[in-house]
């Protein structure tokens, strides 16, 4: 597990379409799987407003299957994370490569 920027297309309903990460272009190969898990908001020493929504205790999750625009048809299986409040996406896990089915 560790953390790095990467670039994500969503369409209007926020559901991931696109990816880029270290120059590459990647695709969708399946349906992306979302969840939120909650932030360690007492260790940032974060202050959440009385009635504040989504987004500030939660980071939103997605685990994608990807494959290469270009080159290689590996499969490739990662999660990333969005935070509302900077709108930047992390990827947080590369799970090991699927093997393509066809």
């Amino acid at each position: 597990m560790f953390t790095e920027s990467i670039e994500v297309a969503r369409a209007a309903d926020g559901m991931p379409l696109r990816v880029s990460w270290q120059g590459q272009d990647y695709r969708l190969v399946a349906e992306p799987q979302r969840w939120f898990e909650r932030r360690k908001w007492w260790d940032e020493n974060l202050r959440i407003p009385r009635g504040a929504g989504a987004g500030i205790a939660d980071y939103e999750m997605w685990r994608l299957q990807l494959v290469a625009v270009r080159g290689s048809r590996q499969v490739h299986s990662v999660d990333v994370s969005f935070d509302a409040q900077t709108e930047r996406w992390r990827l947080v896990r590369v799970h090991e490569s699927l093997a393509r089915s066809a």
